[in-house]
């Protein structure tokens, strides 16, 4: 079946079976299902896919971008790296009398300012950047979500941790994952949140999670950004 709402068409699968409520689901490969009661009418399935379009289409786009899957980056004009979840091409300047590479954010555009033309010196000049970025915004969002906590956290750090967003130890430690500046800021709202959060809960439980939303009501829809866009934060 297809429904047209807001310009845009999409294609869906409708399954009938024995429940209560109207269930849309977009699989691995970004099809789109809705399990339905029997005998629903349509202009009530068309209600729940219009109540949700806006998620609905940008967890299709993400699965289908995902199995595209990620591709390595070309250190070349014109190349383009996400810096709070926006896209930007890279203009590289080679300068050998240049007393320290250096990365400019200025008219949309990543200006790398290098001694050589050399992938890796490219590639190290633009992680300086982002691993002083994010600590940078890190420690900004941090100081305006304190309020809501009455624990200060002991240290802040950016890592290259290639499992964890972000942790939080006994001692109130935190670390963040330096790709998190490549992430729109609402997300990096949310990993700041959460880690905060686990200076008052050190666990999972559901405290936890009530005082995450407490602070960030939509949460969820920040941790599915991460779930299904994590993949192109590379470098």
């Amino acid at each position: 079946m297809t429904h047209t709402y807001l310009d845009t068409t999409i294609d869906f699968n409708v399954i009938y079976e024995r429940r209560k409520n109207v269930g849309i689901y977009v699989d691995v490969y970004g099809y789109i299902e809705v399990h339905a009661p029997k005998d629903s009418d349509i202009i009530v399935i068309q209600k729940a896919l219009e109540k949700q379009w806006e998620l609905i289409l940008l967890k299709s786009k993400e699965m289908k971008d995902r199995n595209l899957g990620s591709y390595e980056k070309v250190y070349e004009h014109g190349e383009t790296f996400l810096y709070l979840g926006k896209a930007y091409p890279i203009v590289i300047t080679c300068n050998s009398d240049l007393e320290k590479d250096c990365v400019i954010l200025e008219d949309d555009k990543l200006y790398i300012n290098v001694k050589q033309q050399d992938d890796d010196v490219i590639r190290q000049a633009l992680k300086r950047f982002y691993y002083q970025n994010c600590k940078s915004v890190i420690e900004k969002r941090i100081r305006f979500f304190q309020s809501e906590f009455k624990v200060k956290p002991r240290s802040i750090k950016i890592t290259d941790d290639k499992k964890n967003w972000g942790t939080c130890n006994s001692k109130y430690e935190l670390t963040f994952n330096w790709k998190l500046i490549m992430a729109p800021i609402e997300v990096i709202d949310y990993v700041v949140v959460h880690e905060m959060c686990h200076t008052v809960h050190l666990n999972h439980d559901r405290s936890f999670w009530r005082l995450v939303g407490k602070v960030i009501p939509d949460y969820e829809r920040r941790q599915n950004w991460l779930a299904l866009s994590g993949w192109k934060m590379i470098l």
